[in-house]
């Protein structure tokens, strides 16, 4: 199981949500990256899905995990906790990311699970102004 986690929108650090913090207390920050999929919007938040186009790249964060157990408050965040009912808006999934440097890890990522056709894309794959 990988010890990385992949986050592009509000769980970044740019963001100053308050669930970065939770983020900050239970992994250490390591590089920015960037992921094969393309960016929507879906509210005042983004979601991604995978794509297969080599143009389409989501820019964010990469983190190392000090503990799984950060994940029961984090996948309840991303809607995908036990508790939430199906089909999820969310699902965390293990994905190879890109980091700046060019090495290739593979990290969680929460991918959107719901229909995106309606959804406006972010073309330049970045949810926050640099």
């Amino acid at each position: 199981m990988s010890d990385f986690l992949f986050v592009y929108g509000t769980l970044m650090r740019a963001a100053h949500h308050p669930m970065h913090r939770h983020v900050a207390a239970h992994a250490e920050y390591i590089d920015e990256a960037s992921f094969g999929g393309r960016l929507y919007l879906v509210h005042h938040y983004p979601g991604v899905v995978d794509s297969i186009t080599p143009d389409d790249r989501v820019h964010g964060e990469l983190y190392r995990l000090h503990s799984a157990a950060a994940f029961s408050v984090l996948d309840e965040y991303e809607g995908c906790g036990p508790n939430v009912p199906q089909p999820a808006e969310y699902i965390r999934v293990q994905r190879t990311v890109t980091r700046a440097n060019g090495t290739v890890v593979t990290a969680w990522i929460y991918l959107y699970n719901h229909p995106v056709d309606r959804l406006p894309l972010i073309p330049s794959g970045k949810f926050l102004p640099p």
